[in-house]
């Protein structure tokens, strides 16, 4: 098994994460600006040369976001770049892509975005098997105190985890 990963080390192929998902763009700055309620993985409607693009791993999901129209979702300011040996058959890189859910799992979103400060924000862009996802997560906006919050909180966490091993540590080299 290992062999087999080292012929393909140099030869460009990307890494797949733990539930096997070539990354291709992902939103961090979304888990730090909204509360994530419920997240959904959506097939996502792409032209060849937008594919061709995503292949090279350039895209950009910062502006991002969801909206139902016409019972249908949609993710608008996607950035992906036009593909650079494409001809007229090019695309526009931000125009507003379709995205391919269940019908229950669409009339929950319809429900869910017409509740006040909830809107549908992407988090990843990947591929699996072949076809290109997106990770839409139903979010909540943060207001600035509760951002200061959660990164007081992770700094404790931090902080503690660190005495912790640091006790740890000082137990060993006694024993």
């Amino acid at each position: 098994m290992a062999k087999k990963d080292d012929k393909n080390k140099g030869k460009g192929k990307k890494a797949k994460d733990a539930h096997g998902r070539q990354l291709i763009a992902q939103n961090k700055k979304a888990r730090h600006d909204y509360l994530i309620l419920d997240t959904f993985e959506c097939g996502i409607v792409l032209t060849g040369t937008e594919v061709k693009s995503l292949r090279q791993g350039r895209a950009s999901l910062v502006d991002g976001f969801g909206q139902i129209d016409g019972g249908e979702v949609w993710l608008h300011n996607v950035h992906i770049p036009e593909y650079a040996q494409g001809t007229w058959t090019n695309h526009t890189a931000r125009r507003k892509r379709k995205l391919l859910l269940h019908r229950y799992e669409i009339d929950k979103l319809i429900g869910k975005t017409q509740e006040t400060g909830h809107t549908l924000v992407p988090l990843v862009l990947y591929f699996l098997n072949g076809r290109a996802k997106v990770e839409i997560a139903l979010a909540k906006g943060k207001k600035e105190y509760d951002k200061r919050q959660t990164l007081r909180e992770k700094q404790d966490r931090r902080e503690s985890d660190r005495a912790m091993s640091a006790a740890r540590r000082r137990q060993r080299v006694k024993a």
